[in-house]
């Protein structure tokens, strides 16, 4: 790789400063740093990176021009860039992409040089960007950037992707719905054309599979798995007490328990028959006298005593009940949050409302800002998403919870 002994030009110059302040720190011992001077340290780090990123781009999209690399008979400046510094290929394309899209997206690039926006989030705009339909006013277009740069001061990434889909909406919302619609049919085409279902039997009594869904299915699938995995649920299944299991096994549990629970009568038959599970059973086996294994029409062997767990629930019929029509305000008349209520509040929220949280709406607690034992009412207003681990803090009296303008709130340790 070439070096330069003494840089003149004023990045070449910067950058080798930068190396050599880094030189100096190579080695430091962390532990005298407090944790006020630590927390401030690793932000600005995050901001010093940020501002690398767009250099990097920016003098990658230069070599590009002044095509570096050719002079050692390189294809293109990217595969140049990767064999120098040993990158794959595609991430030193991506670099030199994104430092010709920067030189387009100003203010994108701006913001990422003054530490203001990170790459994911540079990535995301772009893509939104770009996303939008042929045809559009500049001006427009310098709108839904100007938007998404703002926003990003208080989105990450994941919300700009959501923000970016209806950017439409705020530049041109004639266009918006007709867009929107577009755009969801042609998705919901490539989902369904996508779906992919497969199952391999290791013969040691497990199957294993990996399957793609349209995203309303797999939302249905999600609710559905959450429910049956959901802590309540294991106590009243399993008895007060129930450890609770690691995520992917609690849910692929709650998926095994799922197919038991769907009815034969809810398919369609095969062959003119229910599509339902034929277990062959000696009496005595069935009884507990004899410990013979039981066989499915389809081939495989379950044990004796799965068979008479089969055996046992085939009679069960599940009880449904009314959906009377429910009021989301009730006031002092109870305590806990109705399913209405739970479901308003899960729209509204969206997830938890601390501050820098993510966990889902399905995975936290309706919580009484003003608590019930004090006289505060079990409705909407009174009432926030958190996620177990703030829930606990709200409660917790060595900590403040602030509320803000914006619905969000903060926790600081108390004096």
């Amino acid at each position: 790789m070439t070096t330069i002994a003494t840089p003149r030009h004023q990045v070449a110059k910067a950058i080798a400063h930068a190396h050599h302040d880094l030189d100096q720190v190579v080695d430091a011992a962390m532990w005298s740093m407090d944790t006020s001077e630590t927390a401030t340290a690793l932000i600005d780090i995050t901001r010093l990176e940020a501002r690398v990123v767009e250099l990097k781009t920016r003098v990658a999209a230069h070599a590009d021009e002044v095509e570096v690399g050719t002079d050692v008979g390189a294809t293109s400046t990217a595969n140049w860039l990767a064999h120098q510094t040993r990158q794959t290929r595609p991430a030193a394309a991506r670099t030199v992409q994104l430092g010709h899209d920067l030189a387009i997206y100003d203010r994108v690039r701006s913001a990422l040089a003054c530490g203001d926006l990170r790459l994911e989030q540079a990535d995301v705009i772009i893509r939104s960007i770009t996303a939008l339909p042929d045809g559009l006013d500049p001006g427009l277009l310098i709108k839904a950037e100007e938007h998404l740069v703002t926003a990003a001061e208080e989105h990450d990434a994941k919300r700009l992707t959501i923000l970016g889909r209806r950017l439409l909406e705020v530049i041109a919302p004639d266009l918006a719905d007709q867009h929107e619609s577009d755009l969801l049919e042609r998705e919901e085409a490539k989902a369904t054309q996508a779906c992919r279902l497969t199952m391999s039997d290791d013969g040691h009594g497990k199957v294993h599979g990996r399957f793609t869904l349209p995203a309303l299915q797999a939302a249905e699938l999600k609710k559905m798995l959450l429910a049956l995995a959901a802590p309540k649920h294991l106590a009243a299944t399993h008895g007060p007490g129930v450890e609770r299991r690691p995520g992917p096994e609690r849910m692929g549990r709650a998926f095994a328990e799922l197919i038991e629970r769907i009815s034969a009568k809810d398919l369609p038959q095969v062959g003119g028959r229910d599509a339902t599970i034929v277990v062959t059973i000696g009496l005595d086996t069935l009884l507990g006298r004899l410990e013979n294994a039981g066989v499915l029409d389809t081939g495989e062997r379950i044990s004796p005593a799965a068979a008479r767990r089969l055996a046992c629930t085939a009679k069960i019929i599940p009880v449904v009940l009314g959906a009377d029509s429910q009021v989301l305000d009730v006031g002092r008349a109870r305590r806990f949050f109705t399913k209405a209520q739970l479901t308003a509040i899960s729209l509204r929220d969206s997830g938890c409302v601390t501050e820098g949280c993510d966990w889902p709406p399905w995975m936290c607690h309706a919580h009484h800002w003003t608590r019930w034992t004090d006289g505060g009412p079990s409705d909407l207003h009174n009432a926030g998403l958190l996620c177990p681990r703030h829930h606990a803090r709200a409660h917790d009296p060595t900590y403040e919870m602030a509320k803000h303008h914006n619905g969000k709130v903060t926790f600081t340790r108390r004096q």
